[in-house]
């Protein structure tokens, strides 16, 4: 039994697909199916089952998934002490915290507070890929929106393993759309008749847009937030986007709220990490950096 191939076991429950770990390891296919089955034959037993949701833990599977992170974590710790390595926090930020601003705070307050730590910043994933990180293993903690109550409520489904959060901030979203020549006086223009500009189907924002209108709503897509926010700009419908991404547009008159009979609700920021390891030194540092007010 390697390290390796315990690395390789991780990925598979996390991603459930050869494919899907292979691109996450950096390997091909065929190495990860080897690794599996070296693996297998060395404990004399399957760890893994094919099923309609894809790969899935059997009983020996469950049994080896919180050995197979504490020996990894082990010899990382090993590592590092045998190196003199400074603590390393893998941390991932998904495109939509970045674009709203929150990320570049809880670091920067973090580097004020632990200069000591160094961060491994990851955002070149999606929300999904970075929580897939997370399960595998790769990343320590992750930052993803999210709506209030358990971890996905917003929408999306989280990796089939254990992962605990804790909600750092909220994150307040404007509906907005071009002012429009014909309004008058201070009365807000209201969301009827109009398209929602959205971005893929598993952005933040969009399925914060899906919680709030449903299906009747006729969808426009349109790409990320900047360029969401120069389509509402110009007119072409109303756009769901977090308060910090549209705050110089309100104030230009560029942008024009819409009115609702009840406020848009705010997402919320989380820190995710694995739930059946304590977390990293580095973990709480990012949780003490992010709930704590500047001193």
């Amino acid at each position: 039994m390697e390290l390796r191939q315990l690395r390789t076991f991780e990925a598979l429950v996390a991603h459930r697909t050869v494919a899907a770990a292979a691109g996450v390891l950096g390997l091909a296919p065929a190495a990860v199916s080897e690794q599996l089955r070296t693996l297998e034959r060395s404990l004399g037993t399957a760890l893994l089952a094919r099923s309609a949701r894809g790969l899935t833990p059997t009983p020996a599977g469950h049994r080896l998934l919180p050995w197979a992170r504490r020996l990894l974590d082990q010899a990382e710790q090993a590592r590092r002490a045998v190196t003199g390595a400074r603590a390393v926090l893998r941390l991932g930020a998904a495109p939509a915290t970045v674009a709203a601003g929150h990320a570049s705070r809880v670091l920067a307050r973090l580097a004020e507070r632990h200069p000591d730590l160094k961060v491994s910043l990851h955002t070149g994933a999606a929300r999904d890929g970075l929580l897939h990180g997370v399960a595998a293993g790769s990343l320590d903690a992750a930052l993803v929106l999210d709506a209030p109550g358990p971890l996905g409520a917003l929408g999306f489904t989280p990796p089939p393993v254990q992962l605990a959060h804790q909600d750092l901030a909220e994150v307040p979203l404007a509906l907005v759309t071009a002012p429009e020549p014909a309004s008058s006086g201070d009365t807000a223009p209201s969301p009827a008749g109009r398209r929602l500009l959205v971005n893929t189907p598993a952005c933040s924002f969009r399925l914060a847009g899906d919680r709030l209108f449903g299906p009747g709503v006729e969808r426009l897509r349109t790409g990320g937030v900047t360029a969401t926010r120069a389509c509402a700009e110009r007119g072409l419908g109303m756009a769901l986007l977090p308060e910090s991404a549209v705050h110089e547009q309100l104030a230009a008159g560029t942008l024009r709220r819409l009115e609702l009979a009840d406020p848009v609700p705010p997402l919320l920021l989380r820190l995710v990490w694995r739930a059946d390891r304590d977390p990293a030194p580095a973990v709480h540092a990012v949780l003490h950096a992010a709930t704590t007010p500047p001193g």
